[in-house]
């Protein structure tokens, strides 16, 4: 998907919107596609509460608006410059599916810089299974947003159309809870990723990526979270990047698909705190 080689084709960085919350150790939290930086509130509202966490959008992503072709490469020259710009000497970084794997690469990058991993949903080789779409999970998926858009608690909807659309994929317990963050932050951040972020991440797909050899290099404590029923980046996967980090923790929650964070926020939550209080490295100066 990255492929380190090549680098003089790199563009300059761009600069990002970033929502910046809290006060403290800063947390760089990174989020996937379709995605920006205010859809990981789920992380950031609970750890701003104790850090300064800065979100985000990526190139192509919310508001940091580009509209000509780029390179997955790009994403890192552009988080590489808003490390820099907010003077951060060390940091621990978060990151969700595509997040995560631009999470690993600024750690192969700036080794003395990151402190530290929370890889959620992702993998070094992504690999996933999920089936072919048809034009009724695109029409039952919008439907659905909408109208959970509403009144994300309203039962008819779910089962009439949450769970005979590709939200059927992205989660496995349909409840309010989960159905009100895909509303508040997955359908703003899906109407706003451009044309030419997808181009970018299916053109880096097409050409593979595996970076599970490097990970070795990664010194720094990291934590894996994965949901057993995901079908986009499979549970297999990330059990198999937890392999190839050396000093790594592994969580996989039963009965959770790509979106765990929204099924079952304060149960990952919760873990990520018992890693931090156990691993108070990664939040140290």
């Amino acid at each position: 998907m990255i492929n380190p080689q090549h680098s003089n084709t790199v563009s300059s960085a761009v600069h990002l919107n970033v929502y910046v919350q809290g006060e403290g150790f800063p947390i760089l939290c990174l989020h996937g596609h379709p995605g920006s930086g205010s859809s990981l509130s789920v992380f950031t509202n609970h750890l701003s509460k104790r850090f300064q966490t800065l979100a985000p959008d990526l190139r192509g992503y919310g508001k940091s608006r580009c509209d000509i072709n780029f390179d997955m490469r790009d994403h890192l020259t552009d988080l590489e410059a808003l490390i820099n710009s907010f003077g951060v000497k060390k940091c621990l970084i978060l990151g969700w599916s595509l997040g995560g794997i631009l999470a690993m690469e600024l750690a192969l990058r700036l080794p003395q810089q990151v402190s530290g991993l929370i890889l959620v949903a992702t993998a070094a080789r992504p690999r996933g299974n999920h089936p072919p779409v048809t034009w009724q999970d695109n029409l039952y998926t919008g439907v659905a947003s909408l109208l959970s858009y509403i009144k994300s608690d309203w039962s008819w909807n779910i089962e009439t159309f949450g769970k005979r659309s590709l939200l059927r994929y992205l989660i496995q317990q349909h409840t309010p809870t989960a159905y009100g963050y895909i509303a508040k932050d997955a359908l703003s951040a899906y109407l706003q990723t451009s044309a030419s972020a997808t181009r970018a991440l299916y053109s880096a797909i097409g050409a593979g990526y595996n970076r599970l050899r490097d990970l070795e290099q990664i010194q720094c404590p990291c934590l894996v979270l994965a949901g057993a029923c995901d079908r986009h980046i499979t549970a297999d996967a990330s059990l198999e990047t937890s392999r190839y980090l050396k000093n790594c923790q592994l969580h996989c929650y039963p009965n959770t698909a790509h979106l765990f964070p929204w099924e079952i926020p304060d149960q990952v939550l919760s873990d990520i705190d018992c890693w931090l209080e156990k691993n108070q490295q990664v939040i140290s100066v």
